[in-house]
């Protein structure tokens, strides 16, 4: 199957996010016993962007910033690297105990030792993304795009998030843009909010094209019955993912494709990547094959980020999931938490495991 895009367009792609960074210990030592950091800007939904941003197309984040911030100018600066254009309300800081822009400490882990990770959201900015701060019309209609994504992070972040990515969904759907929608669901962000957020993430679900979550996303964020994951058995996992799918797409018609990753770790270093597709009625699997890791952090979203851009070239739906499986791998052997491929030759080296220098 294909799926039709409106051709006039500006941005093939648009996310909404709330930015920040992140900072990891060197040679992958725990953040305790480190004294020198790398510091990036980062985000899942312009994670999965950046994969169509480096191989040339365009790409847009609708964001918060806090007002002459250095770190603002530090995430501005590194989307531009990124060849991601923004659209931004500025927002006083408000004072030393005011907004500013979320940190996220992560070490990588090594071998044995799994990688920990500790958010520190106090004052996030992007909790108050809010619909008022964007034309939409303007953005959706005059300028146009052809997949708005979204991701429950950012739809569970706030109320004024939630009803945010509720009527972004709204606003593509009226101008004939596609949907895109990770659950990512967070117990901790749901806590209290259970019944506001299932109504929320259930109206984006259904007038979503593309559903991207695993079986306890779809269980908790949509409430489709269906079957544990099979513990580290990814034979089951297929199964139970499929028998998942079944249930939501009797729930959610209008979305064409559904599809999650696959992962078991072997050691911090070594996982079993994999992934499952379903395309209408076709389901495309890649079994999971032994990959090598030097950072976890960001294969999920690599993988979203290639799937839609095989979607967004057009490609046989077989290359979508081929696609993103290789890109998510991708984003795993970087220090960055975002895929950053040269070209499409290099990630279909990967789909291909060839590793061989070229020249």
């Amino acid at each position: 199957m294909t799926i039709e895009f409106r051709q006039d367009y500006s941005y093939c792609l648009l996310v909404p996010t709330s930015m920040g960074v992140r900072i990891t210990p060197v040679n992958g030592q725990p953040v305790y016993s480190s004294n020198t950091f790398i510091m990036q800007a980062t985000s899942a939904e312009s994670n999965v962007a950046s994969v169509s941003s480096f191989l040339g197309l365009p790409v847009k984040v609708l964001t918060r910033f806090v007002k002459g911030s250095p770190i603002a100018r530090f995430i501005k600066d590194n989307l531009a690297g990124r060849h991601i254009d923004y659209e931004a309300k500025e927002v006083d800081q408000g004072g030393p105990w005011g907004y500013r822009h979320q940190f996220n400490i992560a070490d990588s882990g090594y071998g044995s030792r799994g990688p920990r990770v500790h958010n520190d959201r106090a004052g996030e900015v992007g909790r108050t993304l809010n619909v008022n701060d964007f034309d939409l019309d303007r953005i959706l209609g005059k300028e146009g795009v052809q997949i708005v994504h979204l991701s429950g992070l950012i739809a569970a972040l706030s109320p004024e998030t939630g009803t945010f990515c509720l009527e972004l969904a709204r606003a593509a759907r009226k101008h004939g843009t596609r949907i895109s929608f990770d659950l990512n669901h967070r117990a901790s962000f749901w806590k209290g909010r259970e019944a506001e957020l299932h109504d929320i993430f259930a109206e984006i679900a259904s007038i979503s094209d593309i559903l991207v979550g695993n079986e306890e996303d779809f269980q908790l964020c949509l409430g489709i019955e269906g079957p544990e994951a099979g513990g580290t058995d990814l034979s089951n996992k297929i199964e139970s993912f499929k028998v998942m799918i079944n249930k939501a797409r009797k729930a959610f018609g209008n979305a064409a494709v559904f599809a999650t990753t696959l992962r078991q770790v072997v050691s911090t270093n070594c996982h079993l990547w994999g992934a499952i597709m379903s395309e209408g009625s076709n389901w495309h699997v890649v079994e999971p094959r032994e990959i090598t890791v030097l950072d976890r952090i960001g294969g999920g979203d690599g993988f979203v980020g290639g799937m839609l851009y095989g979607i967004l070239r057009g490609w046989e739906p077989e290359k979508w999931v081929q696609f993103g499986w290789a890109t998510g791998a991708l984003a795993t052997t970087l220090l960055t938490d975002y895929a950053q491929p040269a070209d499409e030759d290099q990630v279909w080296s990967i789909w291909q495991d060839n590793a061989r220098v070229r020249r």
